[in-house]
């Protein structure tokens, strides 16, 4: 099997690197846009604690409930960092499927899967999760760090269709920001996130100016909203398997 570092190798050789995103200063409400694209992994891996162990505990945990004649759904897939672990590891043995809003995203997906001549099974899809849900038998969805973008009012919707569209025995992956339980914990996760941030490189600048970007756009529910949303949806076996400051990671299986 392809170790992490030929993982990034690769992904390098196929992108052309990425830029630092300390140099970037959103000027408006946030988007995922050209500039974001270019600085994305490099964004990700500075602005989230222990951000390349969630990605394998995904890989690792999620690899465990796929099927044979199933799907791997990647809801938010960005540049597709999320399925390129299980699209190696499997292969042609699965389809997969990358759903996102932003096409500069889709598009920097489709120049790192091109390295894998993935096309005969699997693709990439512009979608709008508020309006419709992929079609697709799931055996492993990934949601990571893509509800938090989506009006909270839609959220239970989305994870009932994905529950709809899980053969039985499959899961859900779900990572997001969260807030703390009370304001007084909050506010702590907080100040210890923006210290995080500082020691990566990033700038008090910096800091606010995304943080006002995100603003309205980015809205966190609390550890327990977000389990209550998996088991309302009727998922089984909810369970939090990582952990970090304010962002969380959760398993949650179908029955079956």
């Amino acid at each position: 099997m392809t170790n992490r570092t030929d993982l990034e190798q690769s992904v390098t050789s196929c992108l052309g690197g990425s830029p630092s995103s300390r140099d970037h200063f959103p000027d408006g409400p946030w988007q995922f846009d050209e500039r974001v694209v270019a600085v994305f992994d490099d964004m990700l891996r500075r602005s989230i604690p222990a951000y390349a162990q969630m990605r394998d505990l995904c890989f690792q945990l999620g690899k465990q409930f796929v099927q044979p004649g199933t799907s791997i759904v990647d809801l938010g897939c960005a540049r597709g960092e999320g399925l390129e672990p299980l699209v190696r590891h499997f292969g042609k043995a699965i389809d997969f499927l990358g759903v996102d809003l932003s096409l500069p995203m889709l598009a920097a997906a489709r120049a790192r899967f091109a390295c894998l001549d993935a096309s005969s099974h699997g693709d990439f899809r512009q979608l709008d999760l508020t309006h419709e849900y992929p079609q697709a038998r799931a055996s492993l969805t990934l949601c990571v760090l893509t509800l938090q973008f989506v009006p909270v009012e839609r959220r239970q919707q989305i994870l009932q269709d994905a529950l709809a569209q899980t053969c039985a025995g499959g899961c859900l992956i779900l990572v997001e920001k969260i807030r703390g339980a009370t304001p007084l914990v909050d506010a702590m996760l907080i100040q210890l996130y923006r210290r995080f941030k500082r020691s990566q490189g990033y700038s008090d600048d910096a800091i606010e100016a995304k943080e006002r970007s995100l603003q309205g756009v980015l809205v966190p529910l609390t550890a327990s909203e977000n389990e209550k949303l998996l088991s309302v949806a009727g998922f089984s076996e909810v369970e939090c398997f990582w952990r970090h400051l304010n962002f969380a990671g959760w398993l949650a299986r179908k029955p079956g």
